[in-house]
Parts: C-alpha cells; sequence; structure tokens
C-alpha cells in the first residue's frame, strides 16, 4: 500500500512575470515583491483553512507575527513616497493621495484592535 505524505509543500523561491520575462523596470523591486508578498498571504490563508485553530488562535496568531503593521507599513510608505516625489509639497491632489494612503494603514490598524 502507498503511503502519503501530510507534510507542507516547502516553497523555496516564486518566480514572477519579471523574471520570466527578464525584463527590468523603474519598480523591479515591487514588480517582484509584490507578488511574492500576495502568494505568501494566499499561503497564509489556505494554511487558515486547513488548519484546526479557532478564530481566537488565528487572530493571535496573526497579531504576534506583525501581519497588520507589515501590511500598514507598506501603505504608510507609498503614502511617504508620494509625498518625497511631490513638486510642491502643498498640492491639493498630492496631499489627498498621501492622505488615503496613510488613512488606510490607519484602517488596517483599526481593523486588528477590533478583532
Amino acid at each position: 500500500m502507498e503511503q502519503q505524505s501530510t507534510s507542507l509543500a516547502r516553497i523555496s523561491h516564486i518566480e514572477t512575470g519579471v523574471e520570466r520575462t527578464r525584463t527590468t523596470a523603474v519598480g523591479e523591486d515591487l514588480a517582484v515583491l509584490a507578488p511574492a508578498a500576495a502568494a505568501a498571504l494566499n499561503l497564509l490563508a489556505d494554511a487558515v483553512r486547513r488548519g484546526g485553530a479557532d478564530h481566537d488562535d488565528i487572530v493571535q496568531a496573526l497579531k504576534a507575527a506583525g501581519v497588520h503593521e507589515a501590511f500598514a507599513g507598506v501603505f504608510d510608505a507609498a503614502s511617504e513616497r508620494v509625498m518625497d516625489a511631490a513638486d510642491d509639497p502643498y498640492d491639493f491632489d498630492v496631499r489627498l493621495h498621501a492622505d488615503n494612503l496613510s488613512g488606510a494603514a490607519g484602517d488596517v490598524r483599526r481593523a486588528f484592535q477590533w478583532l
């Protein structure tokens, strides 16, 4: 009788479209890292679906790992980047865009406070 392994797969690399096509661009880091981050979150979601943990265990594990702070940090960094790149820091449209990104970071943090 054939035995099946119950262990999880070990992922050592996620190939992105940029790597497959060998293209380079100004936002190359983002083109590589954003899909890798999304893949990692999808793996986490799959592990939650397959696991036997209850709601409180899942939330506590996410909080302990700082998932919300890492995700909010992406929005904070984007907000800072928008303002750093602005020709006029008092331009309404630029400030609105930066404020929206900063607000999204706050929303992520507040969502975890309610869990």
